[in-house]
Formats: C-alpha cells, sequence, structure tokens
C-alpha cells in the first residue's frame, strides 16, 4: 500500500492593516502580486478571509507591519493555525525616490517582500507578558505627565518671582511645605496656583500606586526570575530591572551584546566621527546604560569617598573630597 503525499501551495497575503480596515493584496508562487481588496478589521470578518483565502491542499503565510492594533491579529490568525508575520516598517525595503505610499502598495510589497523573504519579524510576546509592559509604559507616562506638571507650576511661581529659600531642595518635603505657606493677592492667581499643586500631588500619587502595583505583578509574573537576576548587576534596581524584562521579552534571542544595545537605545555609532580631536571626545560612556557607573565610583567601606576630577588630557582622575 503506498501513500500519496499531496504537495501544498504556498499563498502569501500581504495586509495592511489599520483601526477599521485591513487591505488585502496576494502574492502566488510567481506572478506578480494583486490586490484583493479591503475588508473590516473585525474578527469575523478575518476569519471568512482565511476561509475563502485558504482550503485543501492551500498553505497560507501572513505579514503585517508593527503598529498601534498590536497583536491581536497576530494571535487570531496563530489560533487558525495560519503562520503569521508581524514585520518591523523601520526593517522593510525601500526603492529610492519611490514615495507614493497608499495602503495598496504597502500591502502589494507586503506580498511580494514575504514571498522573496525579505521581511523581517519582530518578536511577539504573549498576552500575560503584553500586560506587564502595558504597565511599565502606564509608570513611564505617569511620570512624563508628573513632569509636565511640575514645570508648568514652576513657571507658575516664575511668572510671580516666587523663589524658594537657599537651602530647600525642588520638590523635597520642605519645598512643598513651602508651597503650602504661599499666598496670592488676587483669587484667579490663587485658583490657578491650587489647581497646578494638586495636579503635581495627583500625578505623585499616581506614580505611587503604578509602583506599588508593578511590585506586586512582577511577582507573580513569569519573569520574576530575570527580574531579580537583573538587579544583582550594580546600578540597575527593581524598576530598571522590570522594564529591562519586559521590554527587552526573551533574552535569550539576543546571541550578542551588540545584537541587544540597540533595542535599549544604547548603540555606538558604526564608524568613528571624522576630524574629532581630543577635547570632543568626552571620557564619559556614550549609553545610558554605563551612566548610572560613573556616576558615584566605587569606593571601599571606611575611606573617604573619592570624587572626580579632570586632568589636562581630558581623562578622569580621582581625588580624596
Amino acid at each position: 500500500m503506498t501513500m500519496m503525499h499531496q504537495q501544498r501551495t504556498l499563498r502569501y497575503l500581504g495586509l495592511d492593516v489599520h483601526k477599521a480596515s485591513i487591505s488585502v493584496a496576494i502574492a502566488e508562487e510567481s506572478g506578480p502580486p494583486t490586490t484583493y481588496g479591503r475588508i473590516p478589521n473585525e474578527p469575523a470578518g478575518i476569519r471568512t478571509l482565511m476561509t475563502r483565502l485558504g482550503g485543501p491542499g492551500i498553505e497560507l503565510r501572513v505579514a503585517y507591519e508593527a503598529g498601534p492594533t498590536g497583536y491581536a491579529l497576530h494571535r487570531q490568525l496563530t489560533r487558525l493555525g495560519i503562520a503569521c508575520l508581524v514585520v518591523a516598517p523601520s526593517l522593510i525595503p525601500r526603492q529610492p525616490g519611490n514615495k507614493v505610499k497608499t495602503d495598496r502598495r504597502d500591502a502589494l510589497k507586503l506580498a511580494r517582500l514575504l514571498r522573496s523573504g525579505d521581511l523581517t519579524p519582530v518578536w511577539v510576546p504573549d498576552e500575560a507578558h503584553e500586560a506587564l509592559r502595558s504597565l511599565v509604559r502606564a509608570r513611564a507616562d505617569a511620570k512624563a505627565d508628573q513632569l509636565r506638571a511640575k514645570h508648568r507650576l514652576s513657571k507658575c511661581l516664575l511668572r510671580h518671582g516666587c523663589w524658594p529659600p537657599i537651602g530647600i531642595r525642588h520638590w523635597s518635603k520642605r519645598y512643598f511645605t513651602w508651597l503650602h505657606q504661599l499666598e496670592f493677592e488676587h483669587l484667579p492667581d490663587r485658583i490657578v496656583f491650587a489647581d497646578y499643586l494638586a495636579e503635581v500631588n495627583a500625578a505623585g500619587e499616581r506614580i505611587t500606586r503604578l509602583e506599588r502595583a508593578l511590585h506586586e505583578c512582577a511577582q507573580s509574573s513569569r519573569q520574576v526570575a530575570l527580574i531579580r537576576g537583573l538587579q544583582a548587576f550594580r546600578g540597575i534596581g527593581f524598576l530598571s530591572a522590570v522594564t529591562l524584562a519586559a521590554e527587552a521579552g526573551d533574552l535569550r534571542r539576543f546571541r550578542t551584546a551588540p545584537q541587544f544595545m540597540p533595542t535599549r537605545g544604547s548603540s555606538r555609532p558604526s564608524r568613528p566621527l571624522a576630524r574629532s580631536t581630543s577635547a570632543d571626545r568626552s571620557p564619559r560612556p556614550a549609553t545610558d546604560c554605563c551612566a548610572t557607573f560613573w556616576a558615584r565610583p566605587p569606593t571601599m567601606r571606611g575611606t573617604p569617598h573619592a570624587s572626580p576630577a579632570r586632568s589636562n588630557n581630558g581623562r578622569p582622575t580621582y581625588r580624596q573630597s
């Protein structure tokens, strides 16, 4: 008895995904890609499309660009048993001079490049990991909102000529005590100042609440071992560790440190700058990851703290303070 092996036909789909619609293009194993049309961005419409274009003897492969729509489409196609790539938009090959960009052309390009194997996929986190990353980014948004609120309050005080007494550090407990002692003559000024101060206080409470939730969620996360391991490095605390774990994901996908550094914005230039002199080169490291190590030089317990000083040749030396 012999078994007949049926060869499956590959069909490549390029999807240009938007909030309400998806533009679809099809590329067969040979020939130019063609436009299929536009479908609503709904689970039922996507399921109908895959059922219509697939079938016995046809294997579908799908690609779409990473963007604000997230990974819901990728997870739905994965549950349907369809191979799907979420593509890095910045790594898509582009023709020089071709500046015309439409939904139809983007879908055709994705289908053609998917067939040729020229697309670079991004790492897709699972739902639990993405939830932890959302909490990390919510805390970062809260820090940015707090900074804006502080700027508004400080500029309001500057317009009225108010400065804290000498020896009071900005945004310390003594600084907030001084703020509550301020009085303004006109009622509109009192209303504006109270509103700005309440916004700063609310932003601080929001950050405290999110950081407390972040500690609780990290303890029950599958990344808890990685988070604890990262804190063993000098200069990495809990917030830095959970941010690295949430944003980078599975560190095993990076073979070397240079592959990991660009994902965190810490890569060095690929080639040295032309006509650089010793005065132009700063002795401090160019990466944000190593900046913490330069903030406080290592000292032994029981010895005076060594403060950095600059010699004539621009290199750091240390003197006893």
